[in-house]
């Protein structure tokens, strides 16, 4: 997709790899991009202002895990805008100490929102189509027992994503998507990791994760980026320490039919 002139939705864009992947994006010279965030950073959005002012750069207060919120940001960026084109599902938490949240802002929210997106992109409904990115991890495609309750959510994003993908409801809604898996990334996610562990006693799991190399957000935003210009629907892509990798997923199960 070339993302020159489009409107994006940008869910968490005030968060570590957000910040980053916004400033990529504003390099492509958007007609509009909206950030979905609970509290405003006025300083990034002066910044993003000042240097993109061919770009009309607004924050929508959400709340990711209230899904009133979620569907009344849409519809006030829909009204404002006229229709949108993209929106990437960006906010995250990894802390399996609070479970509850854990799963309603890596998961829920993901699915909510991305339902909420599809009653004004949906070319079905009025819509024009587009593209959903939702934001997985390296988590959401193996078992990562150290965090078992972040990994739980991040594996449902991953196949949410993919259901989602599939070509039927694609020719019915003209919007489609891509799961993106960041690797370990330098952002205030990973700080205190011990204290956001499954379970609080030691295990050399903690200790090898302190040694795991971490990639730049920068270089993990630029590439979410070209993904979102590349990638076909249906693709699950894995950014790590630079690099891209697209990940293919073997069907275990074909049911039989009688």
């Amino acid at each position: 997709m070339d993302l020159a002139g489009k409107n994006v939705v940008y869910l968490g864009g005030f968060g570590g790899i957000g910040q980053k992947c916004v400033q990529e994006l504003l390099r492509r010279q958007l007609k509009a991009l909206a950030v979905f965030d609970m509290t405003e950073n006025a300083e990034a959005l002066a910044e993003w202002r000042a240097g993109s002012p061919g770009t009309e750069i607004f924050h929508q207060k959400v709340d990711i895990t209230r899904k009133e919120d979620i569907e009344a940001a849409y519809k006030a960026t829909a009204e404002r805008l006229g229709h949108f084109d993209v929106v990437v599902n960006g906010c995250g938490l990894m802390n399996d100490r609070l479970v509850e949240l854990t799963i309603q802002i890596n998961l829920l929210g993901v699915i909510e929102s991305t339902l909420a997106a599809l009653e004004y992109m949906d070319k079905a409904k009025g819509g024009r189509g587009g593209l959903i990115v939702n934001i997985s991890s390296v988590a959401g495609l193996q078992p990562t027992a150290l965090m078992a309750i972040y990994s739980a959510a991040k594996t449902g994003v991953t196949t949410f994503t993919r259901s989602m993908a599939n070509p039927i409801y694609y020719a019915h809604s003209g919007v489609s998507f891509v799961t993106i898996c960041p690797g370990f990334t330098e952002t205030p996610l990973l700080d205190d990791i011990s204290s956001k562990t499954t379970f609080t006693y030691h295990t050399p799991m903690l200790d090898m994760f302190q040694r795991v190399k971490r990639q730049k957000p920068e270089d993990c935003a630029r590439n979410l980026v070209q993904a979102m210009e590349q990638a076909q629907n249906g693709a699950v892509l894995m950014l790590e320490l630079g690099d891209t990798q697209e990940i293919q997923i073997p069907d275990f199960w074909k049911p039989q039919l009688e």
